[in-house]
């Protein structure tokens, strides 16, 4: 959410930012939202204003009279004040983020390549795709995932169950190394968390629902970014670094294409994902602490990959930064992204009421910010493109193969 005072205050500035990500909005119905607002505020105060002074009075017919008057106004005047509330917060959670100054304006076709890992690997036999991979090596079961689940799904099995579970603990020690604090979160989570997150409105077709009202995570930034919501932190804390595992739910709806097959795009997924609360001033070094973080995780693979700092126009709503790490998958000849690293500035935690003291006493806003470290559905369909030998067999990465004990993957 923006800053109502700071939209006041700067509004061509905030207006020209916006239409960067191709948003275009007339603040002047905000504006007149918001003077509506500080005008029920001033009543309010008002009337209670006069009601605590004639509490101070002796009480005689008159001021009784005026003290039930007085209770009927307050009243009236909360529910005013709350509607006009509710109706400036609708229209603010409406707005996207601020992008940052270096991000471009446009979508996709204006990201920008700022990285490359090792050279795309060349094979002088005919490339399988992961899906023929894991099937012929036992290490997935598509069939029966969807005779459970339906389409979308798939179930780990033997080797494949092992791999998966070798990239997350890969992943878990690497974190746990650089003092990052662990959390296994709940997967479901309330509305209100979901619109702290800046999932909602905007993205509540793309959750999955249960009848109680709770939505299932569609990644761990939803739940950590609520963990300390409505808080007030201690500056000497900050910042606050944690990771978290979680297998996250999205119903993709309307989103595959034919290429898309196997684990490349589904409803489940299991993922660590990196999370920072920090001081303003140290939001940046933080993201690019998490960019640093979430490469080396793919290099250690030693897998070849880009890293994309993306359009204003292909940023997510809250965001105000993000570069996506993408691998490359052979069969399909192009990058699927494995890790967002993101910067939501104070956009979340006006949401969540997430604040801190600064050194002068006044209450601030955290920023947040968050990357995956990694998502596992896209890393395994490479490592098996990537890493296939012509008799259909696969090397295993060095850094998995003591979880593994095995080198190769055979049929």
């Amino acid at each position: 959410m923006l800053d109502i005072n700071l939209i006041r205050e700067k509004t061509e500035e905030i207006e020209k930012a916006l239409e960067k990500r191709g948003f275009v909005v007339d603040f002047k119905k905000i504006i007149k939202l918001d003077d509506y607002r500080r005008k029920m505020i001033a009543k309010n105060e008002e009337l209670k204003a006069e009601r605590n002074k004639f509490s101070k009075s002796k009480p005689d017919v008159q001021i009784i009279k005026r003290m039930r008057s007085l209770g009927k106004e307050i009243k009236d005047s909360d529910a005013n004040l709350f509607i006009a509330q509710s109706e400036l917060d609708g229209a603010l959670s409406a707005l996207p983020n601020i992008v940052a100054d270096d991000v471009v304006t446009g979508g996709k076709e204006n990201n920008q390549i700022i990285k490359t890992f090792k050279n795309k690997p060349s094979f002088d036999f005919a490339v399988k795709n992961h899906v023929d991979l894991a099937t012929s090596l036992g290490l997935i079961d598509y069939e029966r995932a969807a005779k459970m689940s339906g389409a979308g799904f798939w179930a780990y099995t033997g080797d494949g169950a092992l791999l998966e579970w070798a990239l997350l603990s890969y992943f878990i020690d690497y974190h746990r190394k650089n003092n990052y604090t662990f959390i296994i979160p709940p997967f479901l989570l309330t509305e209100k968390s979901a619109y702290t997150s800046g999932h909602l409105p905007k993205f509540r077709d793309d959750l999955f629902w249960t009848q109680d009202k709770l939505c299932l995570n569609a990644t761990s930034e939803m739940m950590l970014g609520n963990f300390h919501r409505d808080e007030m932190l201690d500056i000497k804390n900050l910042p606050l670094k944690y990771y978290a595992f979680s297998t996250c739910f999205r119903r993709e709806a309307g989103s595959y294409r034919a290429e898309e097959r196997g684990m490349i795009r589904g409803h489940q997924f299991n993922k660590i994902e990196m999370f920072q609360f920090t001081k303003p001033d140290d939001s940046w070094s933080a993201f690019d602490e998490l960019l640093k973080h979430a490469e080396k995780l793919v290099e250690g693979l030693d897998l070849h990959y880009t890293s994309v700092k993306l359009a204003a126009g292909d940023c997510s709503a809250a965001m105000a930064k993000t570069v996506d790490i993408e691998v490359w998958i052979p069969s399909m000849n192009t990058y699927k992204e494995v890790s967002s690293v993101s910067n939501a500035l104070d956009y979340q935690a006006r949401r969540g009421n997430t604040r801190f003291k600064d050194s002068d006493g006044k209450n601030k806003f955290v920023h947040t910010l968050n990357a995956s470290g990694l998502a596992t559905s896209r890393i395994l369909p490479a490592i098996l493109e990537q890493n296939q030998q012509a008799d259909g067999s696969v090397k295993v990465p060095k850094v998995l193969q003591k979880y593994m004990n095995k080198k190769v993957l055979k049929k």
